[in-house]
């Protein structure tokens, strides 16, 4: 009997690897689009290329039957066993950058405005063109994802938030902007005064399921991408419900907000769904955290006749700045407490 189940192991082997029970391979492959990806398992796409698919053919229900003797101490069942090496993914180094490497055009103006706690700020519309432009070659480019919501007024603002005690990492830049519970704790600076203008900031579950929950504990680990949702009181505009995206790539973050409902005020639709966008880059640079966004929105010409959203805009943003540098501290507190 145990010969008699060796061999018939052994004719399941044959039979596996034969070639005459081989299918070939598809005529056409799939598609990346087409093949079941798990969103939190992607990081470098290149590591992961499926060209061709196979499966078996069903196997006939005749087998030819091979009589044998094979000696005992021939097969082991430790002979259809084998340990794979192990994967491992290495990644890869890189020197921190500049500042003046990111934004080679940055005038001196410019740069000394940027390292001040205000930063620099320009607002344009969609026929004009910004004024905050990095290199090329580094591969930040905010504009053109903004550009595909066709706003008609767009803000631009870079700051840089020196360090403290310790350089941050991407991970310390990760936290921080999970703390959304505290947006809320940020003013405004209008006519001179702290102008407070979230009184509520919370998660939701989802679009659909906007119950209230609290945020995570602080990350030990960075996601490779990541979704969540925000709903922000407001004391003009009442409750804005923002999805935020946050993607991680070799050098820094980008975290993107966009309003997923109309923009109401008092019960007027003045931003419809999907028509708001501001996007976050930020990096850890030589000089500090270095803090670039773009805001888009599209107003129509009547409203835009009668309501003037770019300073209100404007507000927000530096609302966020103030945000993202105190959450950038707590980390550091954190770190040496």
């Amino acid at each position: 009997m145990r010969l008699a189940g060796k061999t018939a192991c052994l004719l399941c082997l044959f039979i596996l690897i034969s070639p005459l029970y081989a299918e070939e391979p598809l005529e056409e492959p799939l598609s990346e689009e087409e093949l079941p990806l798990d969103d939190e398992f992607i990081f470098f796409e290149e590591f992961f290329i499926f060209e061709d698919i196979f499966f078996l053919e069903e196997i006939p229900e005749t087998l030819p039957v091979v009589e044998e003797d094979l000696p005992d101490d021939l097969l082991d069942e430790d002979d259809f066993f084998f340990e794979a090496p192990p994967l491992v993914f290495e990644v890869p180094e890189f020197e921190i950058r500049s500042i003046d490497v990111i934004f080679p055009h940055l005038s001196q103006r410019q740069r000394i405005m940027a390292m001040g706690n205000r930063g620099l700020r320009h607002s344009f519309v969609h026929d004009e063109f910004p004024t905050i432009n990095p290199n090329p070659d580094v591969g930040i480019d905010l504009l053109s994802r903004i550009m595909e919501k066709n706003p008609s007024h767009l803000i631009e603002a870079l700051v840089v938030v020196p360090y403290n005690e310790r350089e941050l990492d991407l991970l310390d830049i990760y936290n921080a902007l999970g703390r959304i519970e505290t947006i809320k704790d940020f003013p405004a600076l209008m006519n001179g005064r702290d102008f407070y203008v979230f009184t509520e900031s919370t998660r939701i579950e989802s679009a659909r399921n906007r119950r209230a929950i609290p945020d995570p504990l602080p990350a030990e680990q960075l996601p490779f991408a990541q979704t969540m949702y925000l709903r922000l009181k407001e004391v003009t505009l009442g409750n804005l419900f923002i999805r935020g995206d946050i993607s991680i790539s070799t050098h820094g973050i980008t975290y993107s907000m966009t309003n997923f409902t109309d923009v109401r005020y008092f019960l007027i639709p003045i931003v419809r769904a999907e028509r708001f966008i501001t996007i976050i880059y930020l990096e850890p640079v030589m000089e500090g955290i270095l803090i670039y966004s773009m805001s888009g929105f599209y107003l129509p010409g009547f409203i835009a006749d009668r309501v003037n959203l770019t300073p209100n805009i404007n507000r927000r943003i530096e609302i966020f700045v103030k945000w993202i540098t105190n959450g950038l501290r707590e980390q550091v507190n954190t770190a040496t407490e």
